[in-house]
């Protein structure tokens, strides 16, 4: 079986506020495969938060993973995934379906919350997209 790890952080610049999101996709040994780095117009947190999750778990499909490890420093995001919390905004209740089907398409899968400090790669390519000029 083949893992992915799955690094995503989604963040705006005030909230709603010029939002980016960022992912990387290694293997177990920690080669990374995949890296997303992208603005994402004006939104919240948590709906970048998801973007970036999502795009993570495409990038891992797509490159033929059937099992995931992903970490997040959104608890809020990892816990509604995992059934903990409810998702309360029925603007997150698109994407959260979104994920979960992804997330159900790999045989294995494991979630967890990471501090924001062992979630850097990610969180640096969300302020790479927000620092870089619009298009």
């Amino acid at each position: 079986m083949r893992t992915a790890v799955i690094f995503s952080d989604g963040g705006s610049r005030g909230n709603p506020g010029p939002a980016a999101i960022g992912a990387v996709v290694s293997d177990e040994a920690g080669n990374v495969l995949h890296e997303v780095s992208e603005r994402i117009g004006i939104t919240t947190n948590n709906v970048a938060e998801y973007r970036a999750l999502i795009e993570g778990l495409r990038a891992a499909l797509e490159l033929g993973f059937d099992a995931a490890r992903v970490r997040m420093d959104s608890e809020l995001i990892v816990k509604q995934l995992r059934g903990e919390y409810r998702v309360k905004h029925e603007g997150l209740r698109p994407l959260y379906e979104e994920a979960r089907r992804l997330l159900d398409r790999f045989v294995e899968r494991d979630l967890k919350h990471v501090p924001r400090a062992q979630n850097r790669a990610a969180d640096a390519l969300v302020n790479r997209a927000l620092d870089a000029a619009p298009k």
